[in-house]
């Protein structure tokens, strides 16, 4: 009998070898698709989520992180089985997008506020999309009616709270954290706040710069999975395995239409709700399939996460799983809201002056000002490690 291993370091040397090859024999498709990648980083992703890292950062080197803690143990626990501390990873994941409640669980984990159970639990439920990218960019720049971004917000966090729930019953023997309390006191909260703050024992100039370096690396590490991932969407494009995959489709009475768009999606889910708006398919079939790569997140964003969480004991597994059932969770609320809600025929008119003046004059910001940004911030984080090491 074959071992998996074996079975597994096959595929991944095939697919290895296949990718180099294709890179040397596309070379224009990987430039090209490269740099749409890089630009979407240093112009939107990197500016945008910069900041939430480092303010994320300072609240756990402050020590803030153990006093919202314990303030929010009273309804993390019962909802969602996990610490208070989880109902900060779980507002600042929605807040920022992904793949950020994947970054400060493995900092609660490796903190010891949270088990393994906890944080499989915690990561399954607290990526989420950005209300901006549902509400500007999903809803106005892609559909053209911003009426649906509420729509597909209250799908997406709608599902967010639902897999939270279920994932309350993972792993449920398992032991609680010791990072708990009975009571709400904000006493005890500040108390709490106060003891990790001297026990960090960092001044504030060097936490505040250790923060800088830390979400650096961090959105670095983010920007070569969207450039690599942007590169394979644009060799799939050309290569027999789209042939392939849309036979695959096909069996499944799949329209010929949405054929490239589920793939895109599958892998990115930014160009696949691109692609899927660009199609002829009936505007609910569209919210579906947009609905469904919001929580699904992408190969993309799920390369991200297990990137992040690589250096921990936390499993991949539970938190797959739970993009599956997160997916088709918005699936059936978007579905369920188009049909009880007058939101869609009430905001159908002027579209091209809706996304003007929505979207357009917010990216076009983004990209004149973003990679200036980008490129300061790298420069400061660099400054700030040479001068780190030269301390040391």
């Amino acid at each position: 009998m074959i071992h998996l291993a074996y079975v597994k370091t096959l595929l991944l040397t095939i697919f290895i070898i296949y990718l180099t090859i294709s890179l040397i024999q596309m070379p224009d498709v990987a430039l090209s698709s490269s740099t749409k990648g890089l630009n979407l980083w240093w112009s939107i992703v990197f500016p945008s989520l910069l900041p939430f890292f480092i303010v994320a950062e300072l609240l756990f080197g402050l020590g803030i992180v153990h006093g919202v803690g314990i303030l929010s143990e009273k309804f993390m626990r019962p909802l969602f089985n996990v610490p208070g501390s989880g109902g900060f990873v779980w507002i600042m994941g929605m807040a920022s997008g992904y793949p950020a409640g994947a970054k400060w669980t493995r900092e609660l984990r490796k903190n010891g506020q949270v088990t393994r159970i906890e944080a499989e639990r915690l990561v399954a439920f607290t990526n989420a999309s950005s209300p901006l990218f549902i509400l500007s960019a999903v809803s106005v720049g892609f559909f053209g009616d911003p009426g649906l971004g509420f729509l597909l917000a209250a799908a997406h966090y709608g599902g967010c709270i639902i897999v939270g729930f279920l994932m309350r019953f993972y792993g449920y023997r398992d032991q609680r954290s010791s990072y708990r309390t009975a009571s709400f006191s904000l006493k005890e909260a500040f108390l709490s706040i106060h003891k990790s703050r001297i026990n960090d024992g960092r001044p504030f100039g060097k936490l505040l710069g250790d923060a800088v370096i830390q979400s650096v690396q961090t959105l670095l590490l983010i920007g070569g999975f969207i450039i690599m991932f942007s590169v394979l969407t644009g060799i799939l494009k050309q290569s027999f395995l789209l042939d392939l995959s849309y036979q695959f489709l096909h069996l499944f009475r799949v329209p010929s239409d949405l054929h490239f768009p589920i793939l895109t999606g599958l892998l990115e889910l930014t160009t696949g709700i691109g692609e899927v708006t660009s199609s002829n398919a009936p505007l609910l079939t569209q919210l579906c399939l947009a609905s469904f790569m919001l929580g699904f997140h992408g190969f993309s964003i799920q390369a991200q996460i297990a990137s992040l969480l690589a250096d921990t004991d936390i499993r991949f597994a539970p938190y797959f799983m739970a993009r599956i059932i997160h997916g088709l969770t918005a699936v059936l609320i978007v579905t369920v809201l188009y049909y009880t809600t007058d939101i869609v025929s009430s905001n159908t008119i002027n579209v091209s002056n809706i996304t003007a003046h929505h979207n357009h004059s917010y990216l076009e910001f983004m990209y004149m000002y973003g990679p200036i940004f980008t490129i300061a911030a790298i420069a400061l984080a660099f400054f700030l490690s040479c001068k780190k090491l030269d301390r040391a």
